[in-house]
């Protein structure tokens, strides 16, 4: 192959982007092209090219691949990073970018006009931001844990509150600056910042937070906070696909997530946008791992075997994968066209419960195929919460009943794991006992179950009698009174093994300002009563006979949201902060329900692994 390397590639505005540009040497051009755009070096080895095998594939050993198959492999610096010039704010350039770089690829002699897109997170922020502008010359999409359907509720902010994986983003990715790489000082300055402590003086503020030392990085993060309510601030293409699905382009897309990372539900709506808008062939594959770890069998404290792998088990390997995907969709299209839209989600559960070498509990798992999400024979199942703290199907009785907490934000209740990315060095995602453990961040550190403190309502099945199939989107409608001015309120849903071990799902929150409208919110009127929703991110698990299925709600899930000051105070600028008595009620005219989408063990039989065109 033969490189040209930073390629300086003109936008409308001006400013030059460095691109890395393979070209095959062994065959006559044009050719169809592969481009992946990222703000993490392009010169650097991606963390979603790690394989089962050990091997970290770098970016020359994976345009190899490329040009050896007859395609160009293109990498280029987003905006602002490494080798790029201008200024980098999070997010809302790359619509324009990317449209601006596809189309000087397109006027290349070496381009025969097809164009394929690829690219884990940010990388995947990029492809669908372009997507959403119809760019000249994109077939062909492999979106991998990442796209934002709409940032305001998946990936910078989730039922009205702060997603604060953003913070951490900022302070690392600050460090990699283009003011910090010229500046030792500006980067030494950034590593003695003590991130904890800042995370334990929150809210920040201009000029008073770790991030002062690189005053853009600090500007959009500040701003993206502030931005609490709906509005056009949302409605950018990069950062708000379902505002621009009748103008994508009708190509085929492979879309790539799982369990226990922080982009279930921008990926499930982007599955069902472009499956309802186009006639091209979808792919859906779902794993139990967290961020971009697909060969890696565990998440947290839970093992889900070596079935979990994406390497020997989906396909040979996650880069034979996109190659037989490229090949499919930018040269042989009647081969594209024949292959029947496929859905692979890890049905997590059916594990023994025992513990490994490294601690970590065998919860097990298995592959699912089928043409469609949710599954077929899915139903609804309604939980409902009473005052015993138990969840039942019996419909609760007219007596007026309830239970109440203090929720003080000053000892919010602790996060352990989840479905979240970028939070280190200060939180992580995952499946844990969910147990105040001494290495989370802002626990008590004495191990006791979070459900045993005074501000976590905690309601469970009694034990099933047979298999539970939750897989598909879930909510949680309660009646709440507050006497604060606004609180929020979240749910997690948790599987408790006969032992006690209980592990976390799936978790939503919701801020009750935002109860009614994104757009308008209103302030809570002292105890009076209302309802709220909360969505958390659907799942895929196998509740086994004998687990007991639980719900906990509390009004805090810290650090991985922000706070609520309980004062209605405009957000991220709360001066007076002050503790909330919170209240669920549970009576027939205020009945609080889970509502899960549930899958009859049975219908397993027709779910089983099929031979397919990656295989």
């Amino acid at each position: 192959m033969r490189l040209l390397r930073d390629q300086m590639i003109r936008l409308r505005d001006g400013i030059h982007l460095a691109t890395d540009i393979y070209l095959p040497t062994d065959s006559a051009g044009p050719w169809p092209v592969v481009i992946e755009r990222t703000p993490y070096n392009k010169s650097s080895p991606s963390r979603s090219e790690k394989q089962l095998d050990t091997q970290h594939i770098s970016r020359e050993a994976m345009a190899a691949r490329f040009t050896a198959q007859g395609f160009v492999a293109i990498f280029q610096d987003c905006r602002g990073r490494y080798a790029s010039e201008g200024i980098f704010t999070k997010y809302t350039s790359e619509g324009e970018d990317g449209f601006d770089t596809l189309a000087w690829i397109v006027e290349q002699p070496w381009c025969n006009g097809r164009i394929g897109s690829m690219g884990l997170s940010y990388a995947a922020h990029t492809q669908l931001a372009m997507a959403c502008l119809h760019p000249p010359g994109l077939k062909s999409m492999v979106l991998d844990s990442g796209g934002f359907a709409n940032a305001f509720q998946c990936g910078i902010r989730q039922g009205g509150a702060f997603e604060l994986k953003q913070a951490t983003w900022a302070w690392r990715q600050a460090k990699e600056s283009p003011a910090a790489i010229a500046n030792p000082e500006i980067r030494e300055a950034l590593e003695q910042e003590d991130i904890h402590q800042w995370f334990a003086r929150m809210p920040w503020q201009a000029g008073h937070s770790p991030i002062r030392h690189v005053p853009e990085y600090e500007t959009y993060l500040l701003e993206q906070w502030a931005q609490g309510t709906f509005s056009d601030y949302w409605r950018k293409p990069g950062i708000y696909a379902e505002g621009h699905y009748d103008n994508l382009p009708d190509i085929p897309v492979l879309f790539m997530s799982s369990w226990y990372d922080a982009y279930v539900s921008s990926t499930l709506a982007n599955y069902r946008a472009f499956s309802r808008h186009n006639r091209s062939t979808q792919h859906l594959i779902m794993g139990p791992w967290l961020h971009g770890d697909r060969n890696i069998s565990h998440s947290g404290d839970a093992e889900f075997g070596v079935a979990a792998n994406f390497d020997g088990n989906v396909a040979r390997t996650w880069l034979d994968c996109r190659l037989d995907w490229f090949e499919r969709s930018l040269k042989d299209q009647s081969r594209e066209s024949a292959v029947t839209a496929l859905v692979q989600v890890f049905l997590m559960g059916g594990g023994d419960g025992s513990k490994d070498q490294h601690g970590r509990l065998q919860h097990g798992g298995r592959w699912l195929e089928s043409s469609q999400w949710p599954l077929p024979g899915s139903q609804s199942l309604s939980l409902y919460l009473n005052d015993q703290r138990q969840l039942s199907t019996d419909q609760p009785s007219a007596k007026a009943s309830s239970l109440s907490y203090r929720a003080d934000p000053d000892h919010p209740v602790p996060t352990i794991g989840g479905a979240l990315t970028s939070g280190a060095p200060v939180f992580v995602g995952g499946a844990f006992d969910q147990r105040e453990r001494a290495d989370f961040f802002g626990t008590q550190g004495n191990d006791e179950p979070l459900a045993e403190r005074d501000d976590v309502l905690s309601f469970q099945t009694l034990p099933l009698t047979e298999d539970m199939i939750v897989a598909g989107p879930l909510s949680i409608e309660l009646w709440v009174e507050s006497d604060g001015l606004d609180t929020d309120f979240t749910a997690k849903l948790v599987d408790v093994y006969p032992d006690g071990y209980a592990m976390n799902i799936t978790d939503g929150i919701v801020r009750c300002r935002y109860r009614d409208s994104w757009e308008k919110p209103q302030l809570l009127i002292p105890g009076q009563r209302v309802k709220v929703v909360i969505e958390p991110f659907a799942t895929c698990n196998l509740f086994k006979r004998g687990h007991r299925v639980r719900l906990d709600i509390a009004s805090s899930n810290f650090p991985h949201f922000d706070v609520n000051p309980n004062s209605g105070e405009a957000e991220g600028k709360a001066l007076h902060r002050r503790i909330a008595t919170n209240t669920v009620h549970m009576c027939a005219d205020f009945a609080s329900r889970l509502v899960l989408t549930t899958l009859p063990p049975e219908a397993l039989a027709d779910l089983g692994r099929q031979a397919t065109d990656s295989d």
